[in-house]
């Protein structure tokens, strides 16, 4: 099986402006930095051993599971098992005209960072984000489908999908 590592960064500056009778008030957020690391490994929260990522289509008003534990293939052609999930990455491409539309498994739903019927509507050129250090279970058979779906029915979408995760819970 292949090493997995994996940085993830979240950087975030914001400032305010304004006016009033007598100045320009200003209010900043100092920055705010978050590196989320992934070593090598299974044993042990903030570790992965298993990465996938495609640029996929779906066509119009279509859908498609992506199932997490025994139906993707690795780089390498390896067959990935998902015991955890620890990093979801979806980025709508810019040309899109619909949204992709995460999670929501009509049966055998991933219960993600979502939960098993929340969804993420990603519009085009956008992209949804989310990870977690201690992973989400993902059980073969009865919770392992996460759903990618077109939001409309005039046109096909395209979207990036990377998912890191580990073959045993931590």
């Amino acid at each position: 099986m292949a090493g997995v590592t994996a940085e993830i960064a979240l950087g975030i500056t914001a400032t305010i402006t304004g006016t009033n009778d007598l100045g320009s008030p200003k209010m900043r957020i100092e920055p705010i930095s978050i590196l989320t690391q992934f070593t090598e490994g299974t044993a042990a929260v903030g570790q992965a051993n298993v990465l996938f990522s495609d640029t996929r289509t779906i066509a119009a008003s279509a859908t498609e599971n992506i199932d997490l534990a025994g139906a993707l293939t690795d780089a390498f052609g390896t067959t990935i098992t998902a015991a955890e999930v620890v990093a979801i990455y979806v980025k709508a491409d810019a040309a899109n005209t619909n949204n992709v539309v995460v999670g929501n498994a009509s049966s055998n739903g991933f219960v993600g960072p979502m939960g098993a019927t929340g969804v993420y509507a990603v519009k085009p050129g956008e992209y949804f984000l989310a990870t977690s250090q201690s992973g989400w279970a993902v059980t073969a058979a009865t919770g392992d489908l996460l759903k990618i779906a077109n939001s409309g029915g005039t046109t096909g979408i395209t979207y990036d999908i990377i998912v890191i995760g580990r073959t045993v819970a931590a």
